[in-house]
């Protein structure tokens, strides 16, 4: 039997060959009206199970996709948005994604997304050819610190939310971790078993989350009426190269640091290699910011202070989301709690002197 045979046997009006079917021809074939079809399809209440469930069948038998077009117009919404990240290598950025495009998929849009390669000229080209595809909104992990450039798209309705880092010279909406709180408390804990010589490596000082995990260092060593020195500082580029001189460095200095705190889980890697080719010399303990993949099963396993990716990116997605269907108010700033988890090598305590 032919398809134009098969179609006139059910009912349905022979369709050319190649022609893309249509809401009628659903509805033809179903037995129901166009705005019953536009009802199912569309995902609005008022419909049987049963006349969905025909509904659906006819969808399936015709091979029916929603052309998304006219909805568009109408609504002046592209049912896209776009995510613009710092890093695809990045294995932190892998949940965050995953949790954003989740939630688009609820909401019945698709995810976009783009790596910045870290560099804030990069990351304006994106999210700027992102903005004259009109996707309805954006979610920025931000190279930049300057974002005035987006200030024309976020007055003609591109809802913005930014992560992991606050936008730079406008108001905007943002979800961070708390780097502040759960660096203070990475360095207590080392004071706690007994540390007083700890050294912090980071990121790049102009980088939002460096400057405040430099600054939760400073506020746990000041409640401990601790002493901090030139020598036990270092922030820049987390290439393995410069954090190794740096590592090395403290631990072979005249007063040598006995813990050390890696400011994210780039230089944490990198660190425990060095602590690993010193196997044989003093025991260093080591808290890094953010886990990565195996760090427990190191011996000792590694002591972190933990985000949670995904909710970072379920926060910013949710409240892209809220934006985009109309809640208003005053850009937010959105601040989720870290969390220390202990595994052997922030506990070791300084060898005697």
């Amino acid at each position: 039997m032919t398809d134009t045979a098969r179609d006139t046997a059910t009912g349905t009006p022979p369709r050319r060959y190649g022609s893309r079917p249509t809401m009628k021809d659903v509805a033809t074939r179903a037995g129901v009206g166009l705005k019953t079809v536009s009802r199912v399809v569309n995902g609005e209440p008022g419909v049987t199970p049963d006349t969905e469930h025909r509904v659906q069948e006819a969808i399936t038998a015709l091979g029916f996709r929603r052309n998304d077009s006219a909805r568009i117009l109408r609504k002046g919404r592209t049912a896209s948005v776009g995510l613009v990240l710092e890093d695809l290598a990045d294995p932190f950025y892998g949940p965050l994604s995953r949790a954003v495009e989740e939630v688009a998929r609820a909401h019945g849009a698709l995810l976009i997304n783009g790596s910045s390669a870290e560099d804030p000229v990069r990351e304006q080209e994106l999210v700027l050819a992102l903005c004259a595809r009109r996707v309805d909104g954006l979610v920025i992990i931000p190279a930049g610190d300057d974002h005035r450039y987006l200030a024309p798209e976020l007055a003609a309705g591109v809802a913005t939310v930014f992560v992991d880092r606050p936008a730079g010279r406008i108001d905007a909406d943002a979800v961070l971790s708390d780097s502040f709180g759960g660096a203070r408390d990475a360095v207590a804990h080392l004071i706690a078993h007994g540390h007083r010589r700890i050294g912090f490596l980071g990121d790049q000082p102009g980088i939002h989350t460096a400057a405040e995990r430099l600054r939760g260092y400073h506020a746990a060593m000041a409640a401990a009426g601790l002493p901090v020195h030139d020598g036990w500082l270092s922030l820049g580029p987390t290439d393995p190269e410069r954090v190794r001189g740096a590592a090395a460095a403290m631990l072979d200095a005249a007063e040598p640091v006995t813990a050390l705190f890696a400011g994210n889980n780039r230089v944490t890697v990198t660190v425990v290699r060095v602590l690993t080719e010193r196997a044989a010399a003093a025991p260093v303990a080591l808290v890094g910011f953010d886990d990565f993949e195996l760090a427990d099963l190191l011996s000792p396993g590694i002591t972190v202070v933990a985000q949670d990716a995904g909710r970072l990116g379920r926060t910013a997605a949710d409240l892209l989301f809220r934006r985009l269907d109309g809640g208003g108010g005053e850009p937010r700033r959105v601040v989720l709690p870290t969390r220390l988890i202990a595994r052997g090598s922030g506990e070791l305590s300084p060898s005697p002197a």
